[in-house]
């Protein structure tokens, strides 16, 4: 996903609760006409591990000859994470790779010391209404790997590990929790993790990485007796244990008062190791150097970044 109009998310009221360090309510903008919330990075917590940047995109309904359309655009020093829960964009990069996303799976693009690649709506599927809603996420890259040859790879639903207990059902997709590890390979230790919690029922988030992370897609979670509702991000204190409870609410029923729908919570976990160093962000360019920013703004401006075949007729600008 490319630039984003609005202006930073604003930190929400953080509750009374120690294991919470920051609360943020993401602001909303548009983004290739998809309404889109971002929740990293903000003024008040830039990081979470690695992840420097988390959109959520949707839900939304794209009706018959709309379409979602993210000109070819830039990007350095980090690698991309785009998992959808519904719809498919079609992934296409200067590398010449070309790949239908599907729910479930996981595309990781690493930018390295650059790529440029668009997103857009599979031109077979837009002659009818279309669900469209996701995740995309930027990890920074350690120094050491800022400019190594940019790389794509997709990990199909089947690739990903599962668990489904009594309580909760959990897709991995980076890293090691619960039992579970993924082959998803990124550059620094990281955790991204996608969790249904029954009503009523229990997750246990560990405190094996420094730093972690929840974003509340959908319903309530209770943590330390608070509830919280979605579309929330939740950064946790380094070293607690947390347990997050999927809470049942309750809705108005026309002509018969307030009803109780156990619906639970589904959440994205994430965090890992902190960088080593400072990162600056800048568009779509991520670095521990503000002076390879700007020799990056210099290369997308006079046009010396790589094209996307099948998709080089369009680009995105360079923001001034």
């Amino acid at each position: 996903m490319s630039f984003f109009p609005g202006h930073d998310p604003v930190p929400g009221d953080i509750q009374s609760i120690d294991a919470i360090e920051t609360q943020i309510i993401p602001r909303t903008s548009d983004v290739g006409g998809l309404q889109v919330r971002r929740a990293l990075p903000t003024a008040k917590r830039r990081l979470v591990g690695p992840f420097i940047f988390f959109d959520r995109m949707g839900p939304a309904i794209l009706r018959a000859g709309e379409a979602l359309d993210v000109a070819p655009h830039p990007h350095i020093g980090l690698s991309t994470v785009t998992y959808l829960l519904d719809g498919h964009i079609r992934h296409r990069d200067s590398l010449g790779t070309e790949q239908v996303i599907y729910p479930g799976e996981v595309n990781l693009m690493t930018a390295g010391r650059g790529i440029v690649h668009s997103e857009r709506t599979p031109e077979e599927m837009r002659g009818e209404p279309l669900a469209i809603s996701g995740l995309q996420t930027w990890l920074a890259l350690p120094e050491r790997y800022e400019s190594i040859a940019p790389e794509f790879s997709n990990y199909t639903v089947q690739e990903l590990p599962f668990l489904r207990e009594k309580d909760f059902s959990m897709r991995l997709m980076i890293g090691a929790m619960h039992g579970l590890k993924s082959t998803v390979q990124t550059y620094s230790e990281t955790l991204y993790a996608d969790v249904f919690i029954e009503a009523g029922g229990r997750f246990h988030l560990p405190a094996l990485q420094e730093e972690r992370a929840i974003y509340i897609l959908s319903g309530a979670v209770r943590i330390a007796g608070e509830v919280f509702s979605s579309n929330q991000l939740l950064a946790f204190r380094a070293g607690d244990d947390i347990v997050i409870e999927g809470v049942a609410q309750v809705f108005p029923h026309e002509g018969q008062g307030f009803s109780q729908v156990s619906q639970g919570a589904q959440i994205m976990i994430f965090g890992g190791e902190p960088m080593e160093s400072r990162r600056y962000i800048w568009w779509n360019f991520v670095s521990s150097s503000k002076e390879r920013i700007e020799q990056a703004k210099e290369e997308w401006r006079s046009r010396r970044f790589d094209t996307v075949p099948g998709d080089a007729e369009e680009f995105i600008p360079l923001p001034e």
